[in-house]
């Protein structure tokens, strides 16, 4: 059975958060490369998600180690002082092979002849960590959370785009495989797996921050926006 999105039940809720915007003025694909921290626009994101989730009584904060993520998690931690942020490397960006590359804003990095070799299979794909790799550490990463919840707790884990929606396809039953334009994971957004009696119940989806997306915001190959 596959968790219905309108359960509205009492259930503990893993909040997946996307990082915020990245200052990259050159379009590099920064990948799992250090160094890379959230624009002016992407610490107003940060803000913007500590203000959506203030109300809420967390239980629970992880974080991936890239600096992005925990930039995007400090508001919110700062607003719930009592809890100690996790370093979660389960929830850390994919590798990519096509990383410190540039690639603009028409992902110039694709149509280079040297990169072909890497777009041979989509499917598992080429270019970087197995889909079902991901998908499991994310998966695992995500029921760890609930399992140290109260029946009706709630947590924020922050990670990246990609392991966000491979892990929302695999919880849904969805192929792994799909159009990386199609993905319903924007910057800063929230991607929120229920738990009923520790099961998997229901995947919603919220974007607190949507009126500071920039047009590219939900860019496949993100290069910083």
């Amino acid at each position: 059975m596959q968790p219905s999105q309108t359960d509205s039940s009492p259930a503990a809720q893993v909040h997946v958060v996307r990082h915020g915007e990245v200052f990259n003025p050159t379009g590099i694909l920064y990948g799992l490369l250090p160094g890379y921290h959230l624009s002016d626009t992407g610490r107003a994101m940060a803000n913007r998600l500590a203000e959506y989730f203030a109300p809420i009584e967390l239980e629970q904060l992880r974080s991936s180690p890239l600096e992005r993520a925990q930039e995007t998690l400090a508001p919110i931690a700062a607003t719930h002082p009592q809890l100690p942020v996790r370093i979660d490397d389960r929830l850390i960006e994919a590798d990519n092979k096509l990383a410190g590359q540039v690639f603009g804003k028409h992902n110039v990095a694709i149509f280079d002849p040297r990169n072909w070799r890497y777009f041979v299979n989509p499917l598992r794909p080429s270019w970087g960590e197995p889909y079902v790799v991901l998908a499991a550490r994310m998966l695992d990463a995500i029921a760890d959370t609930a399992s140290e919840l109260s029946p009706t707790g709630q947590a924020v884990l922050v990670s990246h785009q990609l392991p966000i929606w491979i892990a929302r396809r695999a919880a849904e039953g969805r192929r792994l495989a799909h159009d990386p334009r199609k993905r319903q994971c924007t910057l800063a957004s929230v991607t929120t797996f229920r738990f009923t009696d520790g099961h998997l119940s229901g995947v919603t989806y919220a974007e607190p921050a949507r009126d500071l997306l920039r047009e590219n915001g939900n860019k496949a190959f993100s290069s910083g926006h």
